[in-house]
């Protein structure tokens, strides 16, 4: 996804670290929001397409604080699901691509709403929920044989799960289509707001899934091993900032910075000791330094 690239390259040092936690700290914030005050968030911080358009600009960001659930066990139980599969899609994929992809996820939802009400009238009221199954999707896609334990004790491969909540994503996205229960349009609205937000979730997996599906899962200790990597990545970056002209990277091989060609692409060798960079021509073929 040589696009993606060149974005990390330009913009990564934006990405935020550890996003997950500080969504996580939105849902407890907004938990306790709707208990203290259940119509605050409906009046002010949703994402009401109308309200928008009429300046409310920060709605488009507000809304992800609406927790997954009112209850209070199943808010505990969700919330460290999303912190476990948060954590280790960021350590997979690096900060900055789980950066973009949940906030493309929010921006795919915001974009929705709006042709929708532009289109339509309708005012969809979306949350994040089905943005977060999709995040369980992309985890399963890259651990399938990752066990959890159901109830603390049946062990269940994620890749079965998996399809339980593909099965649950069609169904949504089907149920708008279906007859509208009781004849309540309140439901109609309801359903049309899940299957939509559904929709662009799942998209948005669709998407990632397909540009990442060469990005290989790591165990827990390899995990370890990144993270270390990637610290003495940044000092090395940092130290790079002496090199003649400017230059951030330089081939170990070749000598050649990005100076030399912007279309190089440079990556540092876990195999190597020491901090070695390389360019893509000498990554896979230089000699490893022991």
């Amino acid at each position: 996804m040589n696009w993606l690239n060149k974005m990390e390259r330009k913009f990564g040092r934006y990405a935020i670290p550890n996003l997950m936690n500080y969504i996580i700290a939105l849902y407890v914030t907004g938990f306790v929001l709707n208990m203290s005050n259940p119509d605050f968030y409906d009046r002010f911080l949703s994402l009401d397409a109308s309200a928008v358009l009429r300046g409310q600009i920060w709605r488009v960001l507000t809304f992800i604080i609406q927790p997954p659930s009112n209850s209070i066990i199943w808010v505990f139980f969700a919330l460290m699901l999303y912190h476990f599969i948060g954590n280790q899609l960021e350590m997979t994929w690096g900060t900055f691509r789980f950066n973009v992809y949940f906030f493309s996820g929010v921006i795919f939802h915001v974009i929705a709403a709006i042709i929708t009400y532009v289109l339509t009238g309708i005012v969809l009221p979306m949350g994040t929920g089905y943005l977060n199954l999709s995040l369980f999707l992309v985890f399963a896609a890259l651990y399938p044989d990752k066990q959890f334990y159901i109830y603390f004790i049946l062990p269940v491969k994620v890749k079965w799960l998996a399809w339980l909540d593909g099965i649950l994503f069609m169904y949504t996205i089907l149920q708008a289509f279906l007859p509208i229960y009781g004849g309540n349009p309140y439901y109609g609205i309801y359903y049309k707001a899940n299957a939509l937000a559904a929709f662009v979730s799942l998209l948005n997996f669709l998407i990632f899934f397909l540009s990442s599906r060469n990005v290989k899962p790591y165990t827990p200790k390899q995990m370890k091993r990144r993270m270390d990597y990637q610290k003495n990545v940044r000092q090395a970056q940092r130290q790079a900032q002496t090199y003649a002209g400017g230059a951030k990277h330089r081939c170990a091989v070749c000598g050649r910075t990005e100076l030399d060609d912007p279309n190089l692409e440079f990556r540092y060798c876990s195999k190597c000791r020491g901090n070695y960079e390389y360019c893509q021509e000498h990554l896979f073929t230089h000699i490893h330094v022991e």
